[in-house]
């Protein structure tokens, strides 16, 4: 069993249930990455968050900690999500909790909750399993591009294997950052805010000019 603990906000250092197998925790080198950065766009604070192939709910409860103010944990595994059902019982009587704070778990496979929310999120995290497909993860994207869970100021958060290939964002969104630490990948995919002054800019630039800033960073 790997021992975890939410890294920084208004539960650090609560200890999150994690069963003895069958997850890939995200490592706190990477979690904390990924963090900083969503700090630092400041797209944390009052979120809906959604967290898919939740896993021990690491991503989802640290995004709680940090100032989201509602998450939506999906995890198909019915052990994996009754863990995060007892960490998310045990927060709620932390002190730390407050009453405008709001958590839930599904236990269903992500690629069936692309919609239905009614209300778009402002990050979603997708952990996948490394053997998961490329082609899966696309579609997946896709789905959830086209549905109600994001809208023009969603950021999506996508972790792969640095072997596996990169994924396609859909259409009308951007792969912004790729950032490798050790064997995983991280991609921030984020719609693409076209204005018209852009667009002409891009058709008198012809159709070989690049319309989306990416980086890559290993870190």
């Amino acid at each position: 069993m790997v021992n975890m603990r939410v890294i920084s906000g208004r539960f650090k250092g609560v200890a999150l249930a994690t069963p003895k197998t069958g997850t890939r925790p995200t490592t706190d080198r990477t979690k904390e990455a990924i963090f900083s950065h969503l700090d630092s766009w400041g797209v944390l604070d009052d979120a809906r968050v959604l967290d898919l192939f939740a896993g021990t709910g690491a991503l989802g409860i640290e995004a709680l900690s940090r100032g989201a103010r509602e998450l939506v944990a999906v995890e198909s595994s019915r052990p994996a999500a009754a863990l995060i059902s007892k960490t998310l019982a045990d927060l709620k009587r932390n002190r730390s909790w407050s009453a405008d704070l709001n958590a839930r778990v599904l236990v269903k496979k992500a690629e069936t909750v692309a919609g239905g929310f009614g209300e778009p999120f402002g990050v979603i995290f997708i952990d996948p399993p490394y053997a998961y497909g490329t082609d899966d993860c696309n579609q997946l994207l896709a789905d959830l591009a086209a549905g109600d869970a994001t809208n023009e100021r969603t950021v999506i958060m996508l972790e792969r294997s640095i072997r596996s290939d990169d994924p396609a964002a859909p259409e009308g969104w951007a792969i912004t950052e790729r950032r490798n630490y050790g064997e995983t990948a991280v991609f921030y995919i984020e719609p693409i805010a076209e204005s018209a002054e852009t667009a002409d800019a891009a058709e008198s630039a012809g159709p070989d000019a690049d319309t989306a800033v990416f980086t890559e960073q290993n870190e």
